[in-house]
């Protein structure tokens, strides 16, 4: 049970590590455009993450898949980049369902490379327990819990701003997004990729 815990207990703080907050920020740009009312929907985009960030974390973790830890780390900051540009570019012009089939494939994928970001400090954080795949499951598990309370944040912030502050929906979607994005331009830059 301790060890269920404490896997269960890292998961959750890798999400909410705010000296890692790219996370946060990915599923600000991921979930900024849902309200309460499309809660099903919102809880399948980030189970569909946490399966992407797992089934990389895995492959990684076993050594089926090894990257190069300077591109991981470029190409997170770019997922980001790129769900938040989305979300600007297409307020006008996407009707609902496709943006939503497209956030459904975003969250999936780049989950994936999210993981791959992980895996060298999973590595460490499991030591040599013989047993990988369980603990595994137990921190995936943490990290769907605290993806769910950031979530509820998201969505709780955007009933606040656009019911009582009085901003339109496309206008809340819009600064969030822009934010996102000014906040990621740095990482990107400051990257060791270049």
């Amino acid at each position: 049970m301790d060890q269920l815990l404490f896997y269960i207990k890292e998961g959750f703080y890798h999400v909410l590590d705010w000296r890692a907050y790219d996370h946060i920020l990915f599923l600000i740009v991921l979930c900024v455009v849902y309200t309460f009312d499309s809660l099903k929907r919102v809880f399948l985009l980030i189970s569909l993450f946490t399966i992407g960030h797992t089934f990389s974390l895995i492959l990684a973790t076993y050594g089926v898949l090894t990257i190069k830890a300077s591109v991981v780390e470029f190409l997170i900051p770019i997922t980001i980049f790129i769900t938040a540009w989305i979300n600007i570019i297409t307020l006008k012009t996407s009707s609902r369902n496709s943006g939503v089939n497209l956030n459904l494939f975003l969250a999936l994928f780049f989950g994936l490379i999210h993981g791959l970001g992980f895996s060298r400090g999973f590595k460490m954080l499991v030591g040599r327990e013989d047993d990988l795949f369980l603990p595994l499951l137990e921190f995936a598990l943490g990290i769907e819990f605290a993806q769910l309370i950031v979530t509820f944040i998201i969505l709780l912030l955007g009933f606040v701003f656009c019911s009582f502050l009085r901003f339109s929906k496309r206008d809340w979607v819009l600064v969030s997004s822009a934010i996102v994005v000014g906040l990621v331009i740095p990482m990107l830059l400051n990257s060791k990729f270049w």
